[in-house]
């Protein structure tokens, strides 16, 4: 089951939020949008009884729901740190706004962090005044703060990380930027707040079985010079493969040449992939001996479900063309494919088991999904003439013209737009708007 996580706050920060929070498949996002960081206590606390854990967009909110009305989940707040500040101070000194005349006012961070950053881009000589009180106090006393220093100087550029405060500067004629979090910073959050949730320390010890296999194996095995080498590359694969599971606390099998099977557990698992986001054994794998692996993860509340599950996700990373995984949840949600040895724009967020179904129903193997996600994780693509998905599905030009027909019947497919041709006919764009929808 996925585990319901509140997003509360203002539409600039809940947006960046919901974008990182692809990466974090087992979170289910209830959000709610508010105009002012005062409204987000009592929204948040509506909640209460839907989600297993809140997260705030800042601190002040935070604190106002911890003093009107303490909750039972575990709250947490995205915090500022000197990341977002070195976005602001780009932009502002792009901008011809950080002279040196200019003073700098700050609040929402402390002394130490705006001083860190301002030596860490050079800009150390700059006047700097930073508001000493708490990260959580009123927006009035900030925005007096700020009238107070643009009163004494001249030149005067102010940073404020509460959206009220850069609304009344923006009226008064004060320049300013608005501080936001960094991407890093809500993803430590997000993962602090997965890690306090009930579901997740439930599933911590949950069975998680991985199958390995070597791409073409046989192919390597032709190009060996002598029987001797073949052992020594099958030895060196697998002592890769089990200094990997070392890491993961887990057990290895070999189940054949070119194939292993590894226990371990969901926690560990997730620790070590990043939350599900990259597989350092197959940069190892590629890096160490040219060769690119196909792994199958499988979560299971039995050893027999995560199996089950295990040998699917392997299928899919084969048909894929290899060098990929998947990973097959207890739920049937197919989450993948994760950062292997090339360098890709992992799609994590999971497609869920009626999607997948209705792809199915509309003649969509499994194998040409794997490769769709495949290619659309490498390369970032969810529109294709028909010629490109012939050559990507490796089928014919006029099948691809079946299956495309086959799956817009279904609305699984539409038409994105035409392409003009220096000689000849418009050719048709087609958009998996199932996916595109879905992931975008």
């Amino acid at each position: 089951m996925h585990i319901k996580i509140g997003i509360v706050g203002t539409a600039s920060v809940v947006s960046r939020v919901l974008r990182v929070l692809n990466a974090f498949p087992s979170f289910e996002p209830v959000v709610r949008v508010v105009g002012q960081e005062q409204e987000a206590p009592d929204t948040a606390a509506a909640l209460e009884d839907e989600v297993e854990a809140l997260l705030l967009s800042g601190p002040a909110p935070q604190r106002l729901l911890k003093e009107k009305k303490p909750v039972a989940v575990p709250v947490h707040h995205v915090p500022l740190t000197g990341a977002g500040l070195y976005k602001a101070l780009f932009e502002a000194q792009r901008a011809g706004r950080l002279g040196t005349e200019a003073v700098l006012s700050v609040d929402s961070l402390t002394k130490t962090m705006t001083m860190r950053t301002l030596r860490d881009l050079s800009l150390d000589e700059l006047t700097v005044a930073v508001y000493d009180g708490p990260s959580y106090a009123a927006p009035d006393k900030l925005i007096a703060h700020h009238r107070k220093i643009a009163a004494a100087h001249d030149c005067v550029f102010a940073f404020t990380g509460v959206e009220r405060v850069a609304e009344e500067l923006a009226r008064t004629g004060i320049p300013h930027a608005l501080l936001l979090p960094s991407d890093e910073d809500i993803i430590v959050t997000l993962e602090r707040a997965l890690l306090s949730t009930e579901s997740r320390k439930g599933k911590e010890s949950q069975i998680v079985v991985g199958m390995v296999t070597v791409d073409e194996f046989g192919k390597l095995v032709q190009r060996s010079a002598s029987e001797h080498g073949i052992q020594k590359l099958k030895l060196d694969i697998h002592r890769m493969v089990l200094d990997y599971v070392e890491s993961l606390d887990g057990y290895l099998t070999s189940v054949g040449g070119d194939e292993y099977l590894f226990f371990t557990t969901r926690g560990i698992f997730e620790r070590e992939t990043g939350g599900y986001k990259t597989i350092p054994l197959a940069k190892d794998a590629n890096l160490s001996y040219g060769i690119s692996l196909s792994i199958g993860i499988g979560f299971g509340a039995t050893a027999s479900e995560a199996g089950s599950n295990a040998r699917s996700a392997l299928r899919k990373s084969v048909a894929a063309g290899g060098n990929a995984c998947f990973i097959v949840r207890e739920d049937r949600t197919l989450i993948g494919p994760l950062e292997m040895a090339d360098p890709v724009a992992s799609i994590m967020a999971p497609l869920d088991p009626q999607l997948l179904r209705r792809a199915e129903e509309a003649g969509m193997t499994g194998a040409y999904l794997s490769k769709l996600l495949a290619y659309m994780s490498r390369h970032g693509k969810y529109d294709y003439q028909v010629h490109e998905l012939a050559a990507m599905l490796n089928v014919t030009v006029r099948s691809a013209h079946r299956l495309l027909l086959q799956w817009a019947d279904a609305g699984l497919v539409g038409v994105a737009g035409m392409e003009k041709m220096p000689k000849g006919r418009p050719r048709q764009v087609y958009r998996f708007s199932f996916l595109a929808d879905h992931y975008l």
